[in-house]
């Protein structure tokens, strides 16, 4: 079971890791499509300016709670949120599909990246199911999502980076059936071993957004001055009734 929350005009689920998981299984075995949205803050700003990337956001199946910004603006208005990452939670549907002999698709990230985690992923999982690969950089997206629409993927991640990603999903969703489809950001370099995730402290400390600003310093501009609006207004949001 989940309930929904609204965040600065914008839902939350409110729902376990495991629950999560169950409900993405439900879709799949009961021949539903689900976007899964790992919402954070920025896409929270994001969608303040874009209209139709808001819309998007309030008709996804699922939205969770991916980014300690988001645990605490929840937290502000005494709701209670584990954090469910983008990384771990694709990474468990990933499992489903070998488990379930589901099949998969991944789409984003650059030719290496991706060729690396088909290979990665055929070598841990033995009879896992891709069956559609392809890299983000594409100019005709017509001729990719009738692709993906052949091949009738169970699960789909798309690696394409917000908001990219979630329109990509949305399209997909009036073109599949049975399909739980997540925006998995650059998860793909971490699962094919091209970047390193912070090491488990730093997770369990809600602090791996710190690590990869670290490692990656481009990343400043990107959380800087969002990050501090967005809390900043979660604490105007919390007090409105």
């Amino acid at each position: 079971m989940k309930k929904r929350v609204c965040l600065q005009g914008l839902p939350v689920d409110i729902i376990s890791y495991d629950s999560a998981l169950e409900f993405a299984l439900s879709a799949i075995d009961n021949g539903e499509n689900m976007q899964i949205v790992t919402i954070n803050p920025e896409m929270v700003q994001s969608a303040k300016n874009n209209k139709d990337f808001a819309n998007i956001l309030k008709h996804a199946e699922l939205v969770v709670a991916d980014g300690v910004g988001i645990k605490i603006a929840l937290k502000l208005k005494g709701v209670s949120q584990e954090r469910i990452g983008g990384v771990d939670l694709s990474r468990s549907l990933i499992e489903l599909c070998a488990k379930r002999n589901f099949r998969l698709g991944l789409l984003g990230a650059k030719e290496e990246v991706i060729s690396t985690l088909v290979k990665k992923l055929k070598n841990e999982f033995k009879d896992i199911d891709i069956v559609f690969a392809h890299n983000g950089y594409f100019e005709d997206e017509n001729t990719v999502l009738n692709q993906i629409k052949e091949v009738r993927p169970q699960v789909l991640l798309c690696a394409l980076g917000s908001p990219k990603q979630e329109f990509i999903i949305y399209r997909l969703k009036e073109m599949l059936q049975g399909c739980v489809m997540i925006g998995v950001g650059g998860s793909f370099d971490v699962f094919a071993g091209y970047v390193s995730r912070a090491p488990i402290i730093w997770q369990k400390l809600g602090l791996e957004w710190l690590y990869r600003l670290i490692k990656q310093p481009e990343r400043f501009k990107r959380i800087f001055p969002t990050l501090p609006i967005f809390l900043f207004e979660s604490i105007i949001d919390s007090v409105k009734k």
